[in-house]
């Protein structure tokens, strides 16, 4: 059981010329990504915090949200992962962060727990790949360290997640190797980009529910 003083960020400022709309609208399952990732988060934090780039973003999510999500608009008018990264630290309130992208809707409260158990006493884990890319955006870091690390570096000119990473002192880089154990398929990972990526999301949700289904037998 987490005993952490957590809370999420998600980052849903962006729009998407496939879909027409923003990302986290996209409809998966009968209902907006954004939706499903709040399923995944609410049980780990009544601190929510959604960041969106315009007043028009946050009137369109404000109407899919319950009252424990905060919808929030850029600190800055430069458009970059890191300045909604920086606008989510500063309105949360929890020590720990977890930080997110509004359009994985297949992210593992599994994988949540794995990492917020790991992080205590650290400044971050991040999930890193065999090929040693990292995943910065579904990671959970020490609240004020990384927004004292966004804040360098962003007056530096600099606008890049990586950046913020660079300037904390304890990090553990998490093999997806070891997150398989709790999530074989590596779903948690998914970015929805294209109607083919909805269409793979929706056949992993039947799956799970078909091996839902059997185990009730």
């Amino acid at each position: 059981m987490i005993t952490l003083s957590v809370s999420a960020v998600i980052l849903s400022g962006g729009f998407s010329k496939r879909f027409g709309k923003e990302k986290g609208l996209v409809e998966l399952a009968g209902k907006p990504l954004i939706r499903h990732i709040l399923d995944k988060v609410n049980p780990i934090t009544n601190d929510i915090v959604i960041v969106v780039s315009t007043m028009k973003q946050s009137e369109n999510y404000s109407r899919f949200l319950k009252k424990n999500a905060n919808v929030v608009t850029d600190l800055r008018r430069e458009h970059s992962p890191l300045i909604g990264a920086l606008t989510g630290l500063s309105k949360a309130t929890g020590e720990y962060v977890v930080l997110l992208p509004c359009d994985t809707p297949l992210v593992s409260e599994a994988v949540l727990n794995l990492l917020l158990e790991l992080v205590p006493r650290r400044s971050a884990v991040i999930p890193r790949w065999p090929n040693r890319y990292i995943e910065p955006l579904q990671a959970i870091y020490q609240r004020e360290e990384a927004l004292i690390a966004a804040q360098k570096v962003l007056s530096q000119g600099k606008f890049r997640i990586r950046s913020m990473i660079s300037e904390l002192s304890s990090i553990l880089y998490l093999s997806t190797l070891i997150i398989k154990k709790v999530d074989p398929e590596l779903s948690t990972f998914l970015n929805i980009n294209t109607p083919q990526d909805i269409k793979r999301a929706e056949s992993y949700l039947r799956s799970q529910t078909d091996k839902a289904r059997k185990n009730d037998y």
